[in-house]
């Protein structure tokens, strides 16, 4: 679609035998343009209409409008109009190029959980093998947090927690009110300014507004969910609806961990959660996997074992009817699964399909999944100009990680030191790869310090979108590595914040990875399972950490005392960064837009 901005510029000069005209255009419909010939008596519009979405043009002149088509100066107006309108076409045809967009979000899957970033990895990943083969992966890509909530947030607003100046939680229950504050442009809505439609399916997790029956907000917890009131609670004010997203169906929380267990369906919930949920209900593959299913209440009908397979179905419905219904224009998906979140319940046709236990099932789901998606797209005819992100939220689960270490000999932190919620590179560590037949090279690998709040500024590179300073503060534009035209050894990030469980920050420069805080700034090392990958401390005094990741990338010798200069350089900088209106990501940002993409084929 021609968006108003895009053409609302345009001006041509026409001079007639006796007098100029000017002629500007005006896109009142994205199928109706006119023409207005400013010093015409009386001023005449001429109507365009497209009859093509790359801007096939008819311009019909009035046979009342007087003018001689014998006149030279109709001549040079038409020839003028003649300009006019392939720029026009031009344009158009520019905004019929924009990508289709979808993001595969997983969840608590590690850096070492696909076989194409793991060579030990103890099953394999195909699909997501091939399509990192088919486009690039990155090597050193973080989430912005170690938990889910915070790093979603990242994810729909290019910025970090801590600009938010809200604690940092995972929501249960109605928690809320929703990490995405009201005005706040979205990535969603950004991409809806540029034309595309715009759904999300599966695990939202960013908070939520719900009232109970005296018009008070309530907040998290177990009783808690049986205390709303559904007619006041909904459209949800803060959902994905109120969010930029035009279609919707989302759980509130993690889908099969964290009551409050119904759907939401573009703002509304269809049934609400009436019947008590016990974990005992559902199987406990290898009798533990079942591990963190909380009881409590769910909408009848809800599904647990088969979760992510309704949230593909509901993606792929929404891509083909927007095929359907809006051919024209592009449109971004969000598939956000919960694989592979605990507890582990692999869809009945996934158990047994690897060696590697429930957890590798799982794991094999999401990489099936993502095929079926690839194929859906091919399918349509949209592969080549559809771009595909696959990212996660944060690092491996704790138990997740021990057992899959003992059972299988499989490190699902990639040989990292830490897990989620750790800020140590096991917690916030993940893969990120990108796949877009038509402008990205295939067959790629990147050392580039990349984080998943960049997704934002790098969409808004591709569609054209210039982003004000205040708008996705921590968030780079990684196009020009994804698509080839900027060398490897120039950096696009100087620098990356990440935060672990309770906030704590991580500050990356270059090699060199400084940790504000003692300990792993999450988890508890020092009892129960992870006390066997306790490292013993040799500086137990030193306030924080500061390790070289290319000497030490387990961060097993902390320089915190023997490099003091570069440890106190950080420090100031982190400093400046986490201030109240501190950002990461550099001011003045321009789109290097789609037009200015060479194709793939042409290199």
């Amino acid at each position: 679609m021609v968006t108003k901005n895009q053409i609302s510029n345009l001006r041509l000069l026409v001079i007639s035998e006796r007098e100029p005209h000017t002629v500007i255009a005006q896109f009142p419909t994205p199928t109706q343009c006119q023409l207005f010939l400013g010093n015409s008596n009386p001023p005449l519009l001429l109507p365009i209409h497209t009859n093509s979405p790359c801007g096939e043009l008819l311009m019909c002149l009035p046979s009342t409008s007087g003018i001689s088509m014998k006149s030279g100066a109709v001549l040079k107006i038409l020839l003028c109009l003649a300009v006019l309108a392939a720029i026009t076409a031009s344009v158009w045809c520019d905004a019929q190029e924009l990508p289709n967009i979808i993001i595969v979000y997983a969840d608590d899957l590690g850096y070492g959980d696909l076989s194409i970033y793991n060579p030990h990895a103890a099953y394999q990943t195909p699909r997501l093998d091939r399509m990192a083969a088919e486009g690039i992966r990155f090597l050193d890509a973080h989430s912005p947090s170690t938990i889910c909530s915070p790093s979603r947030y990242g994810l729909y607003s290019g910025n970090l927690l801590c600009r938010t100046g809200r604690r940092s939680t995972a929501f249960e229950g109605p928690g809320g009110p929703s990490y995405l504050a009201p005005g706040q442009l979205t990535l969603a809505e950004m991409l809806k300014k540029q034309g595309y439609r715009t759904g999300v399916f599966g695990k939202w997790h960013v908070g939520l507004t719900w009232y109970d029956n005296a018009g008070n907000r309530l907040g998290g917890g177990f009783e808690s969910s049986l205390q709303i009131d559904y007619e006041k609670s909904t459209p949800l004010e803060d959902g994905p609806n109120n969010r930029g997203f035009d279609e919707s169906f989302v759980t509130p929380n993690c889908p099969t961990t964290d009551p409050l267990y119904v759907y939401i369906e573009n703002g509304m919930v269809p049934v609400p959660a009436s019947q008590r949920h016990r974990r005992d209900r559902l199987p406990n593959p290898g009798g533990k996997w079942r591990w963190d299913n909380d009881d409590g209440w769910m909408a009848p009908d809800y599904h647990f074992v088969d979760a992510d397979l309704l949230f593909y179905e509901k993606t792929i419905q929404f891509i083909k009817g927007h095929r359907s219904h809006y051919p024209d224009r592009p449109f971004f998906a969000v598939f956000s699964t919960q694989i592979s979140h605990a507890p582990v319940l692999p869809a009945d046709e996934f158990r047994g399909t690897t060696d590697a236990g429930p957890r590798g099932d799982f794991v094999r789901e999401l990489d099936t999944l993502t095929g079926w998606l690839l194929d859906a797209i091919r399918e349509l005819g949209i592969d080549d100009n559809t771009l595909v992100i696959f990212n996660s939220d944060n690092g491996p689960e704790t138990v997740h990680t021990d057992w899959m270490r003992r059972d299988h000999k499989h490190d699902a932190a990639g040989g990292f030191r830490g897990m989620k919620r750790d800020g140590w590179e096991g917690g916030h560590r993940v893969p990120f790869i990108a796949r877009w037949p038509k402008r990205i090279p295939a067959g790629r690998a990147s050392h580039q310090l990349a984080n998943t709040t960049d997704i934002f500024a790098t969409l808004a590179s591709i569609v054209g979108y210039e982003l004000p300073d205040d708008v996705a503060v921590d968030s780079y534009d990684l196009l020009p590595v994804m698509a080839g035209i900027q060398k490897e050894s120039t950096p696009i990030r100087p620098y990356m914040l990440t935060q672990s469980f309770r906030g704590e920050f991580q500050l990356r420069q270059g090699v060199w990875k400084y940790l504000d805080h003692k300990g792993s700034g999450g988890n508890d090392y020092e009892r129960g399972v992870l006390k066997v990958y306790a490292l013993p401390e040799a500086v137990p005094s030193a306030a924080g950490q500061l390790y070289n990741l290319e000497d030490d990338p387990g961060e097993t010798t902390n320089l915190y005392f023997s490099e003091a200069k570069r440890r106190e350089q950080m420090q100031t900088n982190l400093k400046k960064l986490i201030q109240k209106d501190g950002r990461t990501a550099p001011t003045g940002r321009k789109p290097i837009r789609i037009n200015n993409l060479p194709p793939v084929s042409s290199r």
